[in-house]
Protein backbone atom coordinates (compact mmCIF):
# COMPACT_ATOMS: atom_id res chain seq x y z
CA UNK A 1 0.00 0.00 0.00
CA UNK A 2 0.99 3.41 -0.25
CA UNK A 3 3.07 5.08 2.18
CA UNK A 4 4.54 8.40 3.13
CA UNK A 5 7.23 9.88 5.43
CA UNK A 6 7.99 13.20 6.89
CA UNK A 7 11.46 14.54 9.01
CA UNK A 8 11.34 17.28 11.23
CA UNK A 9 13.58 19.31 13.55
CA UNK A 10 11.42 20.35 17.05
CA UNK A 11 12.18 23.45 17.99
CA UNK A 12 11.66 25.51 20.91
CA UNK A 13 7.87 27.01 19.93
CA UNK A 14 6.87 23.33 19.78
CA UNK A 15 8.40 22.90 23.45
CA UNK A 16 5.14 23.11 25.90
CA UNK A 17 5.91 22.18 28.65
CA UNK A 18 8.81 22.40 31.78
CA UNK A 19 12.01 21.02 30.30
CA UNK A 20 11.40 22.15 27.05
CA UNK A 21 8.96 18.98 26.68
CA UNK A 22 7.28 18.89 23.44
CA UNK A 23 3.23 18.64 23.63
CA UNK A 24 1.83 15.58 22.06
CA UNK A 25 -0.50 17.42 19.77
CA UNK A 26 2.80 18.32 17.46
CA UNK A 27 3.09 14.56 16.85
CA UNK A 28 -0.87 14.42 15.92
CA UNK A 29 -0.14 17.22 13.37
CA UNK A 30 2.96 15.60 11.64
CA UNK A 31 0.93 12.54 11.23
CA UNK A 32 -1.91 14.75 9.79
CA UNK A 33 0.59 15.79 7.47
CA UNK A 34 1.83 12.38 6.50
CA UNK A 35 -1.86 11.51 6.12
CA UNK A 36 -2.51 14.29 4.09
CA UNK A 37 0.11 13.58 1.53
CA UNK A 38 -1.10 9.72 1.35
CA UNK A 39 -4.31 11.31 0.64
CA UNK A 40 -3.17 13.17 -2.12
CA UNK A 41 -0.90 10.76 -3.49
CA UNK A 42 -3.85 8.20 -3.46
CA UNK A 43 -6.73 10.05 -4.91
CA UNK A 44 -5.45 13.28 -5.82
CA UNK A 45 -7.05 15.09 -2.79
CA UNK A 46 -6.32 16.05 0.63
CA UNK A 47 -9.29 14.88 1.97
CA UNK A 48 -10.18 15.41 5.64
CA UNK A 49 -8.99 13.18 9.01
CA UNK A 50 -12.38 11.99 10.64
CA UNK A 51 -11.25 9.62 13.21
CA UNK A 52 -8.50 8.29 15.29
CA UNK A 53 -8.81 4.12 16.91
CA UNK A 54 -5.72 4.81 18.55
CA UNK A 55 -3.12 6.78 19.85
CA UNK A 56 -0.23 5.55 22.12
CA UNK A 57 2.79 7.84 23.23
CA UNK A 58 5.88 6.09 23.99
CA UNK A 59 8.66 8.40 24.73
CA UNK A 60 9.16 11.84 25.72
CA UNK A 61 9.86 14.34 23.25
CA UNK A 62 11.77 17.57 23.64
CA UNK A 63 12.82 20.89 21.39
CA UNK A 64 16.00 19.54 19.43
CA UNK A 65 15.12 16.42 18.53
CA UNK A 66 14.59 15.32 14.82
CA UNK A 67 11.33 13.13 14.79
CA UNK A 68 10.56 11.47 11.73
CA UNK A 69 6.77 10.20 10.99
CA UNK A 70 5.39 7.80 8.99
CA UNK A 71 2.65 6.22 7.71
CA UNK A 72 0.94 4.00 5.28
CA UNK A 73 -2.68 3.40 3.94
CA UNK A 74 -3.53 -0.42 5.52
CA UNK A 75 -7.01 -0.34 3.75
CA UNK A 76 -9.19 1.35 1.77
CA UNK A 77 -12.85 1.53 1.79
CA UNK A 78 -15.23 3.58 -0.66
CA UNK A 79 -14.50 6.98 0.36
CA UNK A 80 -12.53 5.72 3.64
CA UNK A 81 -8.59 5.16 3.74
CA UNK A 82 -7.54 3.75 7.32
CA UNK A 83 -3.91 4.07 8.31
CA UNK A 84 -1.01 3.92 10.54
CA UNK A 85 1.80 5.77 12.09
CA UNK A 86 4.79 5.68 13.68
CA UNK A 87 7.21 8.07 14.55
CA UNK A 88 10.27 8.28 15.96
CA UNK A 89 13.46 10.46 17.07
CA UNK A 90 16.15 10.19 15.08
CA UNK A 91 18.39 12.59 16.26
CA UNK A 92 18.65 13.79 19.72
CA UNK A 93 20.92 17.17 21.21
CA UNK A 94 23.91 16.45 23.40
CA UNK A 95 24.04 20.03 26.00
CA UNK A 96 26.65 17.64 27.90
CA UNK A 97 28.89 18.09 25.19
CA UNK A 98 28.04 21.72 24.22
CA UNK A 99 25.38 23.68 23.26
CA UNK A 100 25.45 23.10 19.30
CA UNK A 101 26.22 18.74 19.50
CA UNK A 102 24.08 16.25 18.36
CA UNK A 103 23.83 12.44 18.16
CA UNK A 104 22.48 10.14 15.63
CA UNK A 105 21.06 7.46 17.27
CA UNK A 106 21.80 4.06 16.12
CA UNK A 107 18.85 3.12 16.91
CA UNK A 108 15.57 5.14 16.69
CA UNK A 109 13.10 5.60 19.64
CA UNK A 110 9.46 4.86 18.57
CA UNK A 111 7.90 8.06 20.48
CA UNK A 112 4.34 7.47 19.21
CA UNK A 113 1.67 5.01 17.09
CA UNK A 114 -1.71 5.48 16.17
CA UNK A 115 -4.34 4.56 13.58
CA UNK A 116 -6.45 6.56 12.36
CA UNK A 117 -8.94 6.86 9.47
CA UNK A 118 -9.09 9.31 6.44
CA UNK A 119 -11.69 10.15 3.45
CA UNK A 120 -12.34 11.36 0.57
CA UNK A 121 -15.29 12.65 -0.41
CA UNK A 122 -16.25 11.07 -3.97
CA UNK A 123 -16.27 13.84 -5.87
CA UNK A 124 -13.40 15.29 -5.05
CA UNK A 125 -11.67 12.32 -6.45
CA UNK A 126 -9.50 12.13 -9.34
CA UNK A 127 -7.62 8.47 -9.18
Amino acid sequence: MDKAMIRVRMSLSDAHYGGNLVDGARILQLFGDVATELLIRHDGDEGLFVAYESVEFLAPVYAGEFIEAEGRIVKVGNTSRKMEFEARKVIVPRPDINESACDVLDEPVVVCRAVGTCVVPKDKMRK
